[in-house]
């Protein structure tokens, strides 16, 4: 499927406009592999009337803690050369580069102190960048603009994505004309989203001693999506000595790369939900596709498999809104009862359990009700809301 016209995300319009405003606060444009941040900037960048420069760290020695410093000097020089009032300067894959924060730092603040107007621009791995010092070494010089994985409304109105093909072949953009061959669209997911978003977004810049562990973990978290699977039963799959604690910190890094995640059971305290059993969850339902061997015909004609399909894509969709509105998602079970996933947000919760045909209703919701009062209870998909009503809006209209 063919891009109708290049489509222009809601960030475009955000960064545009906080570029034009007065030189006050550093920009970062995160998010996860693949999901448009150099494309939007290019975008951004044809329509900006300041100068620029735009320099890419991707490929540059990650030792090279000079790197940062000689760009800016390119940029101070053409300011000077060309007689600038301002300058716009664009870094993009920022945290490839060891110790990047306090190079940054440095040279923001020698410009803010020689009132040299130079705006920054950066763009990176998510929660990688923050975790690499940009919270301590930055503190108060910074704004975030989050961009997520591809919704269905974004898919189908620049792929013509139907809901089925969405729920399938997921969100990622550079794939879309891919999808009416399979196998050619699996090996795209994996050769050119899965494997460099571990080998250079997790392996690169945390220190990993066990990286087949990590790819193994990886691998099946996707084929496991939402399904309930203990790191110790895990272990076993993976045929590794490894410890629990290891596997567990490489989950939480696959998290922070917005690639798969484990959510955690609800309860009322923390240490009950921290030692539960991690129901595993794709951000991205091409992850759960490509490591699955079901073809979309097969899955879609198949309830029971088709209904697993749609539970991901109603979990991706929360999971694509949690860090910017800051809430949790968790599920809950007790012994036959269930509740696909629980969002909380502050003191409040809602659940949500998805029905579409994948196995029978049991009572989680009411049983979860009257355990934890939730502010509201819903069902998504059949008797309840049309599943391409819930995966067209935002989770913050049902709190």
């Amino acid at each position: 499927m063919e891009n109708r016209g290049l489509y222009v995300r809601l960030q475009f319009w955000e960064a545009l406009s906080r570029i034009n405003e007065r030189r006050d606060k550093i920009q970062l444009i995160v998010g996860a592999r693949q999901v448009g941040k150099s494309t939007l900037m290019d975008q951004v960048l044809e329509k900006v009337t300041i100068p620029y420069t735009l320099s890419k760290a991707d490929g540059v020695d990650p030792k090279d803690f000079d790197w940062i410093h000689r760009t800016w000097e390119s940029a101070r020089s053409l300011m000077r050369i060309n007689n600038e009032e301002e300058h716009l300067l664009v870094i993009d894959e920022i945290q490839k580069i060891e110790g990047w924060s306090e190079g940054v730092k440095t040279e923001w603040d020698w410009d803010t102190h020689n009132k040299v107007n130079i705006k920054l621009v950066l763009l990176g791995s998510s929660r990688l960048m923050l975790q690499s010092g940009l919270k301590e070494s930055m503190a108060g010089r910074f704004e975030l603009i989050r961009m997520g994985h591809w919704s269905y409304s974004e898919m189908s109105e620049a792929f013509g994505f139907s809901l089925d093909e969405y729920i399938y072949f997921g969100g990622y953009p550079g794939s879309a004309s891919l999808v009416t061959n399979e196998s050619r669209w699996k090996m795209y997911i994996k050769d050119s989203i899965a494997s460099p978003a571990i080998e250079k977004d997790v392996l690169q810049t945390s220190k990993i001693f066990k990286p087949v562990l990590m790819k193994r973990l990886f691998e099946l978290g996707c084929r496991y999506s939402t399904e309930e699977l203990s790191l110790t039963k895990a272990l076993g799959q993976l045929q590794d000595a490894g410890n629990v604690t290891t596997l567990a910190s490489y989950l939480d890094l696959l998290d922070q790369c917005q690639l798969i995640c484990g959510l955690q059971k609800y309860a009322n305290d923390d240490a009950r939900k921290y030692n539960s059993v991690p129901k595993f969850l794709v951000y991205n339902n091409a992850l759960l596709s490509a490591f699955q061997r079901k073809s979309f015909n097969t899955a879609r004609v198949n309830p029971e498999i088709w209904g697993r399909w749609v539970e991901s894509a109603v979990g991706a969709h929360l999971l694509s809104q949690a860090e910017e509105n800051d809430f949790s998602v968790y599920y809950w079970r007790e012994r036959d009862d269930e509740v696909d996933f629980i969002v909380q947000a502050d003191d409040e919760c809602i659940a949500l359990e998805v029905k579409s045909g994948r196995r029978s209703m049991n009572n989680g919701l009411s049983r979860f009700a009257g355990k934890f009062k939730p502010a509201h209870s819903y069902i998504i998909g059949t008797g309840g809301i049309p599943l391409e009503t819930f995966l067209n809006s935002s989770i913050m209209d049902m709190l």
